[in-house]
């Protein structure tokens, strides 16, 4: 085959390829707009200019401690503007980004660490004794610099060592940061939940986080000096990318130490927020809050969701407050959400029921995503477009994780095949938008029949005095298992099961009707996320107490 005449003498050079990087968005914001307003934070109002400076202060100081390309950096960090400057600081001294959740245990925390093989930590002085518990487990020994945020009111341990802003003043606000050496480098590096074992480290790349980032602005439709709550934890993804899209489109950060109704809906009313997101927990709690905190908004603003469906009361709740809600769905392997319910207008002209329905699809994949499909495992073939038919949902492209840390045998099974399997169970409909069904692990097996737990909870979200609900499998003699469902009860409501039971008979086939109903308090993991397995074996023990 002759040689490609469009490569000779054609070579890449440093005039026309550099490697991608979020990280150059915050320096071209702070030269184009540098008295725009970066970050809200209480009182605090800090412009692009001084978001910047004090960013490459912390690559600047990290660096004359010792920390250069490949190592970790850890942040324990709620929703504050130190956060931020970790999310650009930290890169850009070659070091990865290690945001740890602030809602886990020490001895995972410990593990984390060990793992990672951190060098420095930033803690908040609310997480300081859960950090020193968690140092006592750990092998490695991070230095700890302590973030005293001001709007933190609470109880602060006694702490010797360095300060977050005495750290900065070491720090030289015109250092010349460092460009990663390619764009396939590690920009961060975030754990799995390990609700089945140890956490996986995932780890994203610069050339990713570039692309995703710039997907959100397209995707949101976020315009020039877009208004960016922060309810969803920056630590979960990145906070799926966000803090390096705003910079993108030299948006304003309004941050959040805690997610409350009343300084939510000040925030929405204040700043003139345009976006934020939230799982559907966040919905009502700003629907169920008192009169007296809500505000009326002169504004449309755009709420994005990644968990289960919301019902349709929520959704026309939401609508009649002011909120548009689209979903998307991702996973940590894939920056955060990689998929979306593009909306069609005409949609807009159909029966509230039919919009729900339509809402509760997960959708297609972001325009940085190259590849979305669901699968036959097995055979590798797409499944019919039948809306019936499931498989397992599966990613490709350049917004897909490299791959675990230190765990070769778990990165080559999530990529067999050339396609990153996700676990998640899903059918296509025939105009190509996916919907989720189950997690693999999740689906439940009746006398030979394939029961979806999403699809037994959407009915039961559907019943008005249901809150929460989660069907898992529960051993049967007969049918091997049958579906059980465990519900929390909406604030007010009690809820009569034989006419919870009859709901069900009315809209699913009598083998997807649970045998047993729990109302109970539903355990969830530190990122929110319903605990099944161990609402499983909660299962096995009821069946072994009968």
């Amino acid at each position: 085959m002759a040689a490609n005449p469009y490569n000779t003498d054609l070579d890449r050079n440093p005039a026309n390829h550099q490697p991608l990087t979020p990280l150059s968005f915050l320096e071209r914001a702070a030269h184009v707009f540098p008295d725009h307003t970066a970050i809200v934070h209480g009182g605090l109002r800090r412009s692009y200019a001084d978001f910047y400076a004090r960013s490459r202060r912390l690559a600047s100081a990290l660096t004359q401690s010792g920390i250069g390309r490949g190592d970790t950096v850890s942040s324990m960090l709620p929703n504050i503007p130190a956060m931020l400057e970790c999310h650009y600081g930290v890169p850009m001294c070659g070091a990865v980004l290690h945001s740890i959740n602030t809602r886990l245990d020490a001895a995972i925390i410990a593990f984390q660490l060990d793992h990672a093989m951190s060098k420095i930590v930033f803690v908040d002085a609310e997480f300081l004794p859960l950090m020193q518990d968690a140092l006592e487990l750990a092998q490695v020994s991070p230095s700890v610099i302590l973030v005293d945020d001001p709007e933190y009111d609470g109880a602060r341990a006694a702490f010797d060592g360095t300060e977050y802003e005495s750290f900065l003043g070491e720090g030289d606000p015109d250092f010349a940061w460092l460009m990663p050496e390619d764009e396939w480098d590690a920009i961060s590096i975030t754990y799995t939940s390990g609700t089945t074992g140890d956490p996986k480290g995932v780890v994203s790349h610069h050339r990713g986080a570039y692309l995703l980032a710039q997907g959100n602005a397209l995707t949101t439709s976020m315009r020039k000096h877009a208004v960016y709550l922060w309810t969803l934890p920056m630590f979960h993804c990145n906070g799926w990318c966000f803090p390096w899209t705003l910079s993108a489109i030299i948006g304003t950060h309004v941050c959040l130490r805690q997610v409350r109704a009343a300084p939510i809906w000040a925030a929405l009313a204040d700043e003139t927020v345009t976006h934020l997101c939230g799982a559907p927990i966040v919905m009502s709690l700003l629907i169920s809050a008192p009169k007296e905190e809500q505000r009326a908004l002169d504004h449309t603003v755009q709420f994005f969701t990644a968990a289960a469906p919301p019902p349709e009361k929520l959704l026309a709740d939401m609508k009649t407050a002011g909120f548009d809600v689209t979903h998307l769905y991702g996973l940590t392997e894939t920056y955060g959400p990689a998929v979306v319910n593009d909306w069609h207008e005409d949609w807009s002209s159909l029966p509230s029921s039919e919009q729900a329905r339509l809402k509760s699809r997960q959708g297609v994949r972001y325009l940085p995503l190259e590849g979305l499909d669901v699968f036959d495992p097995e055979t590798m073939q797409p499944v019919p477009r039948d809306a019936e038919t499931m498989g397992e949902v599966m990613f490709r492209g350049n917004v897909v994780m490299k791959g675990y840390f230190r765990n070769p045998v778990a990165t080559q099974k999530a990529f067999e095949g050339g396609w990153f399997h996700s676990g998640d169970l899903g059918v296509v409909h025939p105009d190509g938008y996916i919907q989720l069904k189950d997690r693999s692990k999740d689906i439940i097996i009746s006398g030979g029949e394939n029961i979806s737990s999403i699809e037994v909870e959407e009915v039961l979200y559907s019943y008005p005095a249901v809150e929460i609900a989660a069907v898992v499998a529960m051993p049967h003699a007969k049918w091997g298992e049958t579906p059980c469902a465990f519900i929390e009860a909406a604030p007010g409501h009690d809820i009569d099961i034989n006419a919870l039971r009859a709901w069900c008979r009315e809209r699913l086939a009598a083998y997807k009707v649970p045998g047993k109903f729990v109302i109970t308090s539903i355990p969830r993991t530190s990122t929110g996320k319903i605990q099944k397995f161990a609402l499983r074996d909660y299962a096995k023990e009821l069946v072994q107490q009968t």
